[in-house]
């Protein structure tokens, strides 16, 4: 018998926050959001592009909207932060259509999940170039490979930047009788940073789109994933694979890490520490190898961002600037959530009906409850998510809450329901309906889980009699054929030569003006995290 816990809206808004959604207006409601999508350039083959980099995209390391995520051939898009949703989803459908145009016989592949692999030398590292700064991103790459193998890193997503107004601070502030500064939108934050994690299994039941993965991914590995078909490996219920221990896992950060978001102190300093803490399986990797850096360090995180969660806090440095020496110091400017996988039914990857519900669901967090994380709540976090990503669609299946447990169809039916009136809220506000509209969208996964990206993909397979490869290469020539129909306009074109033009006299300006070499540069970057620790 389980429990049900009561997560509805109204039952657990704190006295303090009655009545001050009726004062949430279009300014307070007006979020930016931003996009980054992954997405690996493959041959006609399928296989992983070895190609470099094209030049039509310009500079890597300077491009604002193009760049390289690990590997040469795994893209990385970009929006820049907009209030206007339109706008943003304009933009990521304009550099698609970019891209697109300049892949030559390549392909951009549709789902988190790789391609066709040859195992980790047939992928090559990300080149930033010969300053410092690319030196340090490449070499961290490397450091990523020698840790947990070049294929892992391929695994793409859907990275959704998102933060509030300061309208909306403003009149939050003043609801809950606080003082309206940056020690107080940080911390409310990381309120709604602790939510998230905790309600984070919802979103890999409703959005997962990595329930099967190909043979080729696996190769050599030890997964516990079920045969679909000669080409294929899969687990009946799974909803993100991506998110589980065949993905974005570490053994380091799970034994020597403890950040569960109780703060913005112990969030900084935890990983600073991390990042100066040598562990000895790499230190076993060594740090160089016939004068050339295997990895930037050996010790439990090279820098911040090897940290994997579901989501960061998150804070634009000046240039030059230590990230989390900045995020000490100005506080938590917005957010970055890290569990998306690709939609590969969507041509870029996501949705407005999901970005609305996002939307939603990020202020449902951020109003909600949010009781400090123990050892017990961070491993009923932990729990909770391995669950929905091996059996998220078995038929009553559990999760715990508290030390309760509780079905998941129960208690997602639960958060959606206590999302009703933010939803009716924001569309009356903004006069839209797109909010209840993709809510409704979501509660009809959790009545029939058919309905969800992940089953919808096995299905597929079952109805096609095709493998993963088959499934997402279809995806990807759909999209890219849906692409090319649709031209540039001669100002967008002429914008994007612009970019690139102006990102590869950035990068040579960068190189021209290094001084010292990357052994003293790299000493100084990682000095940067001592003062950090415990303070």
């Amino acid at each position: 018998m389980t429990d049900q816990v009561d997560n509805s809206f109204a039952a657990n808004l704190p006295e303090r926050n009655s009545g001050h959604l009726s004062k949430l207006n279009a300014p307070e409601l007006s979020f930016k959001r931003g996009i980054e999508r992954e997405g690996l350039r493959v041959d006609s083959h399928g296989s992983l592009s070895r190609n470099p980099h094209p030049r039509a995209f310009g500079s890597k390391l300077c491009h604002p909207t193009i760049t390289t995520d690990f590997s040469e051939g795994q893209l990385e898009l970009i929006t820049p932060a907009s209030s206007d949703i339109k706008e943003t989803f304009g933009l990521m459908g304009s550099i698609h259509r970019y891209v697109t145009q300049n892949l030559g016989d390549e392909t951009l592949w549709a789902a988190s999940m790789p391609c066709v692999l040859q195992g980790d030398t047939s992928i090559p590292l990300a080149n930033y170039g010969d300053s410092n700064i690319g030196k340090l991103k490449t070499t961290y790459r490397n450091g990523l490979g020698n840790r947990y193998g070049r294929s892992m890193q391929t695994i793409c997503a859907v990275h959704y930047n998102f933060s509030f107004p300061p309208a909306l601070w403003e009149t939050l502030a003043k609801a809950e009788g606080e003082t309206n500064n940056q020690a107080y939108q940080s911390q409310r934050y990381f309120d709604l940073m602790r939510n998230f994690r905790r309600f984070s299994w919802l979103l890999l039941y409703l959005f997962g789109a990595s329930p099967a993965v190909c043979n080729s991914f696996v190769k050599g590995r030890q997964h516990g994933l079920e045969p679909f078909d000669e080409g294929s490996l899969h687990l009946p219920y799974a909803t993100s694979l991506r998110s589980g221990n065949l993905g974005y896992q570490s053994d380091a950060q799970s034994d020597a890490i403890n950040i569960c978001y109780n703060n913005l102190d112990n969030y900084v300093s935890s990983l600073a520490s991390a990042v100066r803490t040598s562990y000895q399986p790499y230190g076993d990797l060594g740090i160089k190898k016939n004068g050339e850096y295997l990895q930037l360090n050996d010790c439990i995180l090279q820098s911040e961002a090897e940290f994997y969660s579901t989501i960061r806090a998150k804070r634009v440095p000046a240039s030059g600037e230590n990230f989390l020496s900045c995020l000490k110091k100005d506080g938590v400017e917005y957010i970055e959530v890290r569990l998306m996988d690709l939609d590969p039914f969507e041509p870029i990857g996501i949705s407005q009906t999901t970005v609305r519900f996002l939307d939603t669901f990020l202020l449902y967090c951020l109003l909600s409850p949010s009781p400090a994380h123990d050892d017990q709540r961070c491993a009923e976090v932990k729990t909770n998510l391995t669950t929905a990503v091996h059996e998220g669609r078995r038929p009553e299946v559990t999760l715990t809450d508290g030390g309760q447990s509780i079905e998941l169809n129960k208690w997602a039916t639960n958060i959606l329901n206590g999302m009703d009136a933010l939803a009716d809220h924001l569309d009356q506000t903004l006069g839209i309906k797109e909010h209840k509209e993709s809510l409704a969208t979501q509660q009809a996964k959790v009545t029939n889980s058919n309905k969800t990206p992940s089953a919808r993909i096995l299905n597929t397979m079952k109805e096609e009699s095709i493998p993963f490869f088959r499934f997402a290469m279809n995806q990807s020539l759909a999209h890219q054929k849906r692409h090319l129909a649709t031209a540039l306009t001669k100002q967008e074109l002429d914008a994007f030569s612009q970019q690139s033009l102006s990102s590869i006299d950035a990068q040579n300006q960068i190189e021209a003006a290094d001084q010292g070499g990357f052994d003293e540069y790299l000493a100084k970057i990682m000095a940067a995290y001592d003062p950090l620790i415990n303070a």
